[in-house]
């Protein structure tokens, strides 16, 4: 019960992977918050709260973090999971489309993660854990937004963890690879065999691979690391 005690919040958190990461902070003993964009009518996990929070939209955040203040007082860790992926090539790519991904990828990271040091302040501890993409390095075509939304998390991270270290808040990024999940089947499986065909260490990411890296960046012992991005699969 690693997390006993611990506040977590996860953005995204209604499916996909996100759904993964709020039951492993679960089982670990974790009390768990999930923001997702719709009512998450089928979350009666115990110690589960989920609410309805749009990330791309600041209003829409402040009233999240507001129910997060009234009820908990704080939050230790933040993973900033939620995403949106159209993949399509550039020429084609509607201008809408590509907002729709600017908004969410990279301003809700940057609201989640600016709202939540504000609470992590009080205490004087934090953890904030950006999921990024094996997109931002290998750059497929197909991906242009996409990519460029992953890539800029990771720096996003990396000042904010210059910003907040003073307060003892750590920032870093998992780069994951592919794993089973209602975002990867928006994209032709033969691409993306051909992608993991591709990596050192072939083969699709696991949850188990997620959490070992989720837990080391929020460990109590990680304290010294931040600024940091972790590449799953041999991804450089």
């Amino acid at each position: 019960m690693k997390y006993e005690g611990k506040i977590v919040l996860v953005t995204g958190a209604r499916r996909g992977v996100g759904r993964l990461l709020a039951e492993h902070f679960l089982n670990q003993g974790a009390q768990v918050i999930g923001f997702s964009r719709h009512e998450d009518d089928e979350a009666q996990l115990p110690g589960y709260t989920p609410l309805a929070v749009d990330v791309g939209d600041p209003e829409s955040v402040a009233r999240g973090f507001e129910q997060v203040r009234k009820q908990f007082g704080r939050v230790d860790i933040v993973i900033n999971n939620a995403a949106v992926l159209t993949s399509q090539y550039a020429m084609i790519m509607p201008a809408g489309a590509a907002k729709g991904m600017l908004d969410a990828n990279i301003l809700g990271t940057f609201l989640v993660s600016r709202e939540a040091a504000k609470l992590m302040r009080k205490s004087k501890w934090g953890r904030i854990i950006n999921i990024g993409s094996m997109a931002a390095s290998l750059e497929p075509m197909g991906d242009s937004i996409y990519a460029a939304t992953k890539a800029a998390i990771a720096t996003l991270a990396n000042v904010m963890a210059k910003e907040f270290a003073a307060l003892n808040i750590t920032c870093n990024t998992l780069g994951i690879t592919a794993i089973e999940t209602d975002m990867l089947g928006q994209l032709p499986k033969d691409k993306i065999d051909a992608v993991i065909a591709g990596l050192p260490l072939p083969r699709y990411a696991t949850a188990e691979d997620i959490f070992n890296v989720v837990d080391f960046f929020a460990s109590e012992r990680s304290g010294y690391v931040t600024a940091q991005t972790v590449f799953l699969g041999g991804v450089n």
